[in-house]
């Protein structure tokens, strides 16, 4: 995390600073609100700004939002007046630090603010392939489109490449393509010059620029305009920029990663994106699979979440019931990742009881959550079922023909998905499809996937 101190360094702020560095975020320093303006407009980038109360903070809100520059802002102060700090909140502070600091409560609302720590946690192995092949590929320059439903955590496997990159000491970046107004997302991704259009007050350096040297991530890139496809074209092949107005271009030195939740060969076909860019990002494809996919990755987030809301709500960890962990293992997770940490969120506040039960892990609008498993999608049984059937006595038969009935099985219960069955027979998937293709050309009908089964 990159952090933007604010005020003079007083004996207690200067102290303040010291834990927040112990942290591990990169601190930089002004002394006022327009210096820090200043900075963030000249691409001294920064996640978060701890400002002195005694500093004009509504204003310095005020200046960011005019520019669309978004940052969150915590306050801090040296023997706090409850009403300052009050102030300070009312502005637009997201948190109060009192002064002299204590060290625990600067990294808890550190971390709470920033919300920078997003391991990758998986025990599945189809996530886990995935993983293995992020791993290869994560020390070079190469552009690597992230790929997958929402939720399933595109951003955290980004986030992964980065921190494995020979760029790791260096900006990660991120920029929504979606949730940024067309006529905006030029600016923000290549920065303007002064006067290049109303309200463009000052110099004001892109995304591009503050991530030189590091890695900036094109989260749902499927969103972008066809024009500013092109310029990102540019970019990418030439490594220049143009800032809106600029008269010159401006080299930069980055990696870039791209996220999107749609197919992007459909987009090309539909002539909403360009197939040349499509090729630009592609170099490395990681496609993420839905969390109804990664059975194994359900309980180990559930207990993850559950740790890590105790400990931010101040609650005792409870274990999940029994039938809790049936639920949770049933439930279809159509919000993948993302609506299952805010189910574990909610069960960790509902629990009332020794442990965390099936009726405090409730849906949005308070219903339970299924209780019966989608047809397909309960592989545990099926693996069972196939391992039941695979017990069968085959006196007479070869070990060739045992392995076909097992293999074909196996591929029946997983409803012809071949990345689980190849994962419960613990052979490759390549070893699988070869296996099949023999069987095929000899004859013998091979099940095929079914809509929604994962055919890898």
């Amino acid at each position: 995390m990159r952090l933007l101190v604010v005020g003079k360094l007083s004996g207690q702020m200067s102290v303040a600073v010291k834990m927040v560095m112990d942290t591990g975020a990169k601190v930089s320093h002004v002394e006022g609100c327009q210096q820090a303006l200043d900075a963030l407009r000249k691409g001294q980038g920064a996640d978060l700004l701890m400002v002195d109360y005694e500093l004009d903070i509504a204003g310095l809100i005020a200046s960011c939002d005019l520019e669309h520059i978004h940052i969150t802002v915590v306050a801090c102060g040296v023997n706090p007046d409850p009403r300052k700090a009050a102030q300070a909140i009312t502005a637009g502070a997201k948190e109060f630090i009192p002064l002299p600091p204590d060290a625990e409560l600067i990294a808890a609302v550190l971390a709470a603010v920033a919300d920078d720590q997003r391991p990758l946690v998986t025990q599945d192995p189809a996530m886990q392939q995935v993983l293995k092949l992020a791993d290869q590929v994560a020390s070079s320059d190469a552009s690597i489109l992230i790929t997958g439903e929402s939720g399933v955590g595109k951003e955290v496997m980004a986030r992964y490449l980065h921190e494995k990159s020979k760029r790791a000491q260096k900006p990660f970046i991120s920029v929504n393509c979606a949730a940024i107004p067309d006529n905006l997302l030029e600016s923000e991704l290549f920065g303007h010059e002064k006067g290049a259009f109303t309200g463009a007050m000052a110099r004001r350096i892109g995304k591009f620029e503050e991530a030189d040297g590091g890695t900036l991530l094109l989260d749902e890139i499927s969103e972008m305009d066809a024009r500013l496809q092109a310029k990102l074209l540019r970019a990418l092949q030439e490594r220049v920029i143009d800032r809106v107005g600029g008269a010159k271009p401006v080299p930069v030195n980055i990696r870039v990663l791209a996220t999107s939740n749609r197919n992007l060969a459909t987009a090309v076909k539909e002539g909403t994106f360009r197939e040349d860019l499509l090729y630009r990002l592609n170099v490395i494809n990681l496609a993420l699979p839905p969390l109804r996919e990664r059975p194994a990755d359900i309980m180990a987030l559930s207990e993850f979440f559950a740790k890590k809301y105790s400990e931010a709500n101040g609650i005792a960890l409870k274990p999940l019931s029994n039938e809790a962990r049936r639920r949770l293992q049933a439930h279809n997770w159509p919000g993948n990742v993302r609506e299952l940490e805010n189910a574990m969120h909610r069960a960790v506040l509902l629990s009332a009881g020794s442990e965390i039960d099936a009726d405090a892990i409730r849906l949005p609008d308070g219903k339970p959550l299924n209780v019966e498993a989608p047809i397909g999608l309960d592989y545990v049984g099926r693996a069972a079922q196939a391992a039941e059937s695979a017990a069968r006595t085959f006196v007479g038969s070869t070990v060739a023909q045992v392995e076909q009935v097992l293999i074909l099985d196996t591929l029946s219960h997983c409803l012809g998905n071949r990345t689980h069955a190849a994962n419960i027979l613990g052979i490759s998937i390549r070893t699988l499809r070869n296996k099949l293709k023999e069987y095929s050309d000899a004859g013998v009908p091979v099940p095929a996937p079914q809509s929604g089964a994962n055919a890898a």
